[in-house]
């Protein structure tokens, strides 16, 4: 083997992926079908080098062959290899982001530390709760990539307990088998005041949606004296707010998950806010309650995911169609109404034109008071919209 003149063996040689097109996107996806097949077999989540269909390079990335999306570049710069000091240098800056700019250790020990794409990090997101960082994998080639990662997080978090998952229908695109963490102690963490108690790595994403934070903060500035109703409230967030420092009169959360209301119910405690749970689908309740005339101050909405398929995003719209429908009939003349959409693949534009729709069959007119999404602690890059698929509006609801 031949060395450098410092004495330093070459790094190793990194396999070639060639495209069928010209690169003409600094979008860091590229799918299946702009792509040759390599003429070998290259392991799910290797880093390779990337040519266009000319031979001309392209830059470095993860190949994964089994995935739709069977590239994801990681830098354009020739000079810049992807190695430990690579990942380092990126979770370094987006540490940065949330300490030095952000300052959210002032307000928070719970926030998006990592936001894939949005970091550079490509299939990677990681949420920090308390002394407790979670680690969730989007992407066979961050996966492969964890104990660099983890010994770059740990630099920052030195005493923190790092845990690590994936969903199942990601590994199986993915082709890479993450087992599951052991079960971790719930943790409690504050955010503006409030104490939650989150599950690390549960079944809702990395254990609490962090994305909704500001938003609580604005929804819990409009409940003073109000009555309030949390539809698919899941563990508590908006219902906690409302009636612990908004000053609510009355809060009722409503969610099908008899997990999420149980951890809901010990939010409400460790607040001593005095909340009515309930157990139900919203469709039926609201048809029954609503439909007997009990109408809510204010109403907020926020539905979980709807779809990761785009062949059925009109599936996902006809439902929050549906949903905003009902919702609408809870919600007193002049009442606010908060509606949310946690569906990257619905856009803003088709998500407000089908609760413009509900709002048109429900007899409602709908006053925009302001159209949100995520907290700053999930950024988007200019060059990738996929990132930003949170969409929280905030209305009032007149008469027709």
């Amino acid at each position: 083997m031949s060395h450098a003149a410092d004495g330093t063996p070459p790094a190793p040689q990194l396999p070639p992926v060639r495209l069928k097109i010209e690169r003409r996107s600094s979008h860091p996806w590229i799918f299946q079908k702009m792509v040759e097949k390599p003429a070998t077999r290259i392991p799910p989540g290797s880093v390779v080098e990337v040519l266009d269909r000319d031979g001309n390079w392209v830059g470095r990335g993860f190949y994964n062959g089994h995935s739709r999306i069977s590239l994801r570049i990681l830098t354009s710069r020739s000079d810049e290899p992807v190695d430990a000091g690579f990942f380092g240098s990126l979770i370094d800056r987006a540490v940065s982001l949330r300490r030095d700019w952000l300052k959210l250790d002032a307000v928070t020990d719970a926030y998006r530390l990592v936001h894939s794409e949005g970091d550079s990090l490509s299939g990677l997101v990681v949420d920090r709760f308390g002394d407790t960082l979670v680690m969730e994998f989007f992407s066979a080639g961050m996966f492969k990539q964890r104990d660099v990662l983890r010994d770059a997080l740990l630099r920052h978090y030195p005493d923190s307990k790092v845990i690590w998952f994936a969903d199942q229908n990601v590994q199986k695109q993915e082709s890479f088998d993450c087992r599951p963490a052991d079960a971790t102690p719930a943790v409690v963490i504050r955010e503006h005041g409030v104490r939650f108690r989150v599950a690390p790595g549960g079944k809702h994403k990395t254990g609490f949606f962090t994305d909704q934070r500001e938003n609580r903060r604005l929804l819990a500035s409009m409940c003073d004296g109000k009555s309030v109703l949390d539809l698919c409230c899941n563990t508590g967030g908006f219902a906690v707010y409302a009636k612990a420092i908004g000053g609510a009169t009355d809060v009722t959360g409503v969610d099908l998950d008899e997990v999420a209301l149980d951890l809901a119910r010990q939010n409400a405690g460790l607040n001593k806010a005095n909340i009515r749970w309930v157990q139900a689908d919203i469709f039926t309740w609201l048809r029954d309650t609503a439909g007997g005339g009990t109408k809510w101050d204010v109403v907020i909405l926020d539905p979980a995911k709807q779809t990761r398929d785009r062949e059925e995003v009109p599936y996902a719209l006809k439902r929050y169609y549906d949903m905003n429908k009902l919702a609408l009939g809870a919600v007193a003349v002049g009442g606010l109404f908060v509606t949310c959409s946690c569906t990257g693949l619905v856009s803003e534009q088709e998500f407000l034109e089908s609760v413009r729709r509900a709002a048109w069959q429900a007899g409602k007119s709908l006053q925009i008071l302001d159209i949100r999404g995520a907290g700053a602690d999930h950024p988007v890059l200019m060059h990738v919209p996929e990132s930003r698929y949170l969409k929280a509006v905030f209305c009032r609801v007149l008469g027709a």
